[in-house]
């Protein structure tokens, strides 16, 4: 399975926000669509970088986001790693937890084209063994 199925299945559409808005407006638009991440964009779909509730954990534990008002670049991931439609669930995963990250946005041409989770990841490799499973059990039981 490849990264385009998946796409396929969730759709394209990312949630993103502009590199000068604040913290407190990404703290917002993730508790607001319930995700865990947002991708910094510049123009209409170049990526700038990636902004997690990870990111804004670890930037109040240190003192940064004492102020919701800072723009999201004093924090943002600015060499986001990204991944092309055709690249399959497992070079995904395994990059994925080598980076230990959980999300992985997918550009085509240099351009944003949709995003995946580590959850979407996971539930296409489970649903992909199970029919290997269910392909094994059949010619098992027509041998």
């Amino acid at each position: 399975m490849i990264v385009s199925m998946i796409l396929e299945y969730k759709g394209h559409e990312v949630v993103t926000i502009g590199p000068t808005a604040t913290i407190g407006e990404a703290v917002a638009e993730l508790a607001r669509h319930k995700i865990g991440a947002l991708v910094v964009v510049e123009g209409r779909d170049r990526i700038a970088g990636i902004i997690s509730e990870r990111d804004i954990v670890w930037a109040v534990a240190r003192g940064v986001a004492t102020y919701l008002s800072e723009p999201v670049t004093s924090i943002m991931t600015r060499d986001v790693m990204t991944c092309g439609e055709r690249e399959t669930i497992n070079e995904v995963m395994s990059r994925m937890t080598r980076g230990r990250f959980r999300h992985l946005p997918v550009s085509k041409q240099g351009r944003l084209a949709g995003i995946i989770s580590i959850g979407d990841v996971v539930k296409a490799r489970i649903e992909e063994v199970e029919r290997e499973a269910e392909e094994m059990r059949t010619y098992i039981a027509t041998a």
